[in-house]
């Protein structure tokens, strides 16, 4: 884990002990398999009462936290920022490496003959780094809506889920977002666009979080209902005036979530199957990358015999 020293600092003792609770969150975090952002981060502090929930603490926050890297005292790879990153392709180093790398990456569709389909829907980009394991390790689809998605992007999105409906599969899409006046509406809008999308096919959209349970629950950090939101009234009149994040609840509590609805839908007989399938395909594939040099040479033998048939033909014609 890099902790590298870049620059000599010297922090209050106020400071100091920040980095010290900064990396105790890490750290637990961690042994969960969970890098944080840095808004995840501030709320864990919150949620234990070490700091006040204000925008001003938060660039506090941010602001040691640049500097506690730069001197060493917190892991850069502990913070991390899922917005922005290097997108470029893949190389290998011959047809044998990219044979046994497709044999890891192998996967059939272990929902295709499942009767019911999920999908996991959540509000923030941010938290795709939280959902992407608990979904990819469920074979289940994650789209970040990114706030209210666009309608091309929930057509696109009612036309997949469409073609499930079509081969005779039942459609749950789980919705995660905050608990704020749009958070809220978030769900209702989803569920009315796939409805006018899809031709009003079986597609059920259940909001798995943020709800008020939850909150009372975890004891979430509350923050002000943005009143300048134009559902604020109707909010403020069924839960107040105060608002919730969905950071704020810990990613293993939000992965939790996801399996236990994700096996409540799943016929475990027909996912053992997949996987028994799954696994015969991935040895077939590990079978012909530590065998490639002697299978090359036969099918580049055949190949040249292929081709001197064919020029043959060609020539007596």
């Amino acid at each position: 884990m890099p902790r590298i020293i870049y620059q000599r600092m010297n922090f209050t003792p106020k400071t100091r002990e920040i980095i010290v609770r900064a990396n105790i969150i890490i750290a637990e975090l961690a042994k969960e398999g969970y890098s944080l952002t840095l808004r995840q981060l501030y709320y864990q502090f919150v949620a234990r009462n070490w700091l006040k929930n204000k925008q001003t603490e938060y660039k506090r926050l941010g602001q040691i936290v640049s500097n506690a890297r730069r001197a060493g005292m917190i892991d850069w790879d502990a913070i991390v920022d899922r917005t922005r990153f290097l997108r470029s392709l893949s190389t290998w180093s011959d047809p044998a490496d990219i044979i046994a790398g497709a044999s890891q990456s192998f996967r059939l569709d272990r929902w295709e003959r499942q009767p019911i389909r999920p999908e996991v829907w959540i509000e923030k980009d941010a938290l795709v780094g939280v959902f992407e394991r608990v979904c990819q390790r469920n074979q289940v689809g994650l789209f970040s809506c990114k706030g209210y998605a666009s309608d091309s992007e929930v057509w696109a999105g009612a036309m997949r889920l469409a073609e499930y409906t079509e081969a005779g599969q039942r459609v749950v899409v789980l919705h995660f977002g905050d608990h704020d006046p749009s958070g809220l509406d978030m769900t209702r809008d989803i569920e009315d666009r796939l409805q006018l999308f899809t031709g009003g096919a079986p597609v059920e959209v259940r909001r798995l979080a943020l709800t008020m349970d939850q909150i009372e629950e975890t004891g979430a950090p509350p923050n002000p209902a943005k009143e300048s939101d134009s559902r604020f009234e109707q909010y403020r009149l069924e839960h107040g005036s105060s608002s919730w994040e969905l950071d704020a609840l810990r990613p293993n509590v939000l992965a939790a979530l996801v399996d236990e609805e994700v096996n409540s839908l799943r016929d475990q007989d027909l996912w053992d199957e997949a996987v028994e399938e799954e696994r015969e395909g991935k040895a077939l594939l590990q079978t012909t990358s530590k065998r490639w040099d002697p299978l090359s040479r036969h099918i580049g033998k055949k190949y040249e015999a292929d081709v001197q048939a064919a020029l043959t033909t060609l020539t007596e014609e």
